[in-house]
């Protein structure tokens, strides 16, 4: 247990997190388990088991990209502040 405290504390100072010596005890014992269930899934034998990215297969739900019409340049200006030559006008931002 001593190395998984300090494992802990290294975490907390990395994260700049300050904890108490409770808390340290409380995560300590949580990542005790953690890593305890890992060597456990460790012990299995996935030679045969293809990698895999998601558990299930993904399927792009967006619609086909098509053209279509769009507002003229004069309709999307019209509620503009500021315009110019067709373009709107915005503030400067840079010096």
């Amino acid at each position: 247990m001593a190395g998984t405290e300090m494992n802990v504390r290294y975490v907390a100072h990395l994260a700049r997190l300050d904890l108490t010596p409770e808390e340290e005890q409380k995560y300590g014992e949580q990542l005790s388990q953690v890593l305890g269930y890992i060597a456990k899934l460790n012990e299995l034998d996935v030679t045969n088991v293809e990698p895999t990215a998601h558990a299930v297969p993904l399927v792009n739900v967006t619609r086909p990209d098509e053209p279509r019409p769009s507002i003229s340049n004069e309709e999307a200006l019209r509620n503009a502040p500021a315009k110019a030559n067709g373009l709107f006008v915005v503030p400067g931002i840079l010096e």
